[in-house]
């Protein structure tokens, strides 16, 4: 089924009777109450079993679950109150001291900052890759590789890894892949079809899409890694609202049309940049080509970030062209990048500009947005 049909049907199991409700009702109850005992404790350990106590599952939540794991192409999906949520889940329940994790270089500030305390509290080895060459990544394997942690676009650089390769070597491996898809969406890139293992989302950007919700999930690609990682991430306390989980629901019906509208924007304002003489030679059509490498489908940058070159600014006080666009960027909030840039030792000063095209069409764009900011377009 084509993924705008499947986003917006959602996972709604019938109730009982002959008709079932066409929104998925928000099940505010902690608890729930069982006619045996026996009936509590078979419940008490299946994931997918009938709601027990709130932070161990939820029909709402349950539903939320079913249709990102129905989206990413999973087995299985667990629901967290945020992304980061996500991530510390999978990262704590996986890893034991003495492993050794790849990650991928440029990375989400709050990722690095949570392996980075595994490695000094736990002693986790941590090592970095740029993710742009599998042969990087063969070469740093070890016996006591656990784990391969990469972004579909890295946040906020935009950075896109070779996906495909890597995850085809760590399977060679015998090493689990975890793969963050918050900035792509299933709707332009399905990590578990090209082979992870594991997806991680912060819900919060694009599949709620509106501002209003903070949430994550982690997708699986079997149900045994997923009952492997449940069993104790349930007790970490992270577990999705009810209320957040069908806020969230809401907006994963849309986007399939939201992705596509911030597909055109950033396409139109890469082709406006494109003769810019800052620029390095042939931009566009490395944006282009790095779509392609991902998502396999030509037609626009996979999401809201052109880059484009910031000339010899220093890394951390680089500012979008037109600020008002960070205002609606697709369910990102409206935070500035200046905080974001700060390069740390694992991450090189950052030398591009990320660009916010979201909801809004290129037209709003100001005449001259680059005036004053020593980045006048060529005539």
């Amino acid at each position: 089924m084509d993924i705008r049909t499947r986003a917006v049907h959602v996972a709604n199991r019938p109730t009982g009777g002959a008709s079932r409700p066409l929104s998925v009702p928000i099940v505010q109850s902690s608890a729930f109450s069982f006619d045996s005992a026996d009936d509590l404790a078979a419940a008490m350990g299946d994931p997918e079993g009938v709601p027990v106590y709130g932070r161990r599952g939820n029909p709402t939540v349950r539903a939320l679950e079913q249709t990102l794991a129905g989206l990413e192409g999973g087995a299985a999906a667990m629901a967290t109150a945020s992304g980061m949520g996500a991530i510390s889940g999978v990262l704590l329940a996986l890893l034991r001291p003495g492993d050794h994790v790849i990650a991928q270089q440029c990375l989400y500030g709050g990722t690095y900052s949570v392996l980075a305390d595994l490695a000094d509290r736990f002693e986790v080895e941590v090592e970095y890759i740029t993710g742009e060459d599998v042969g990087e990544f063969e070469r740093r394997v070890q016996t006591s590789t656990r784990l391969l942690y990469l972004e579909t676009i890295a946040n906020p650089t935009g950075q896109v890894p070779d996906l495909p390769g890597l995850l085809t070597a760590a399977r060679r491996a015998g090493v689990v892949t975890v793969v963050d898809n918050s900035l792509a969406s299933p709707v332009l890139c399905r990590p578990v079809e090209l082979g992870a293992d594991i997806v991680v989302h912060s819900t919060t950007k694009y599949l709620g899409g509106h501002s209003d919700v903070l949430g994550g999930v982690t997708v699986f690609a079997d149900k045994d890694l997923h009952h492997r990682v449940w069993t104790r991430a349930v007790e970490y306390g992270s577990t999705a609202d009810p209320f957040a989980a069908w806020l969230t629901l809401r907006g994963i019906q849309t986007p399939p049309l939201r992705m596509r509208q911030h597909c055109e924007n950033a396409e139109a304002v890469s082709r406006r940049l494109a003769p810019h003489r800052s620029l390095p030679v042939g931009t566009h059509h490395i944006v282009r080509a790095y779509e392609q490498w991902v998502t396999g489908t030509p037609g626009g940058y996979p999401e809201n970030y052109v880059r484009i070159h910031a000339g010899n600014r220093s890394a951390g006080s680089e500012r979008p062209l037109h600020e008002g666009l960070w205002s609606r960027s697709g369910g990102g909030g409206t935070a500035p990048p200046g905080p974001w840039l700060v390069p740390t030792p694992q991450r090189p000063p950052v030398r591009r500009l990320p660009f916010t095209q979201g909801w809004l069409s290129s037209g709003p764009l100001p005449a001259d947005p680059e005036a004053g900011r020593g980045l006048a377009m060529d005539a």
